[in-house]
């Protein structure tokens, strides 16, 4: 009778997860001038974008400017959209944390069109956005994003995507 192997610690898991997390943010400079980060829970990503007086595009009203918005939901789609790409290299132990970097991971997915939907203006607050894969092929990929501030089910924004996604690296023996 063959015996299943031990699953790896819970702390290795976490690493490897926290690693290519971190590696995928940092391939989108733009993220980090925005200041988003992600929230991860097991495989489901919320991308955070913290409040910022350089976010505002209008101050009379005070709202959050629609190219900061547009900008947050499509680096929230391409993340989300890499991380559901690369789930089962994460987690089978092909990517290994000690060495993820930006440059170890594949590319990321190319934007061929993005179209926003803005419902109300965003507030002078913290945003939060989640998307969903649509459909995620060899070649091309379909992504919808919402984005809220204080309650999930009124979102500020939402918004669909389509990409081209990077070929595969052929499999090492």
């Amino acid at each position: 009778m063959s015996r299943r192997p031990r699953p790896e610690p819970v702390q290795i898991v976490k690493q490897r997860r926290d690693a290519a997390l971190k590696a995928l943010v940092e391939g989108v400079p733009y993220a980090a001038f925005l200041g988003i980060r992600f929230e991860r829970h097991g495989d489901e990503l919320t991308a955070l974008l913290p409040y910022d007086d350089k976010l505002i595009g209008n101050p009379m009203l005070p709202a959050l400017h629609g190219g900061a918005t547009a900008a947050f939901l499509e680096v929230a789609s391409i993340i989300e959209l890499s991380w559901s790409w690369l789930w089962q290299d994460i987690e089978s132990g092909k990517i290994d944390p000690a060495t993820i970097t930006r440059d170890s991971l594949p590319r990321l997915p190319k934007t061929i069109d993005f179209t926003v939907d803005y419902l109300r203006s965003g507030l002078p607050r913290d945003a939060y956005a989640r998307a969903r894969v649509n459909r995620s092929g060899r070649r091309y990929a379909s992504v919808h994003v919402e984005a809220w501030q204080d309650n999930r089910a009124r979102p500020f924004a939402q918004a669909t995507g389509h990409f081209l996604m990077p070929a595969r690296p052929a499999p090492t023996e």
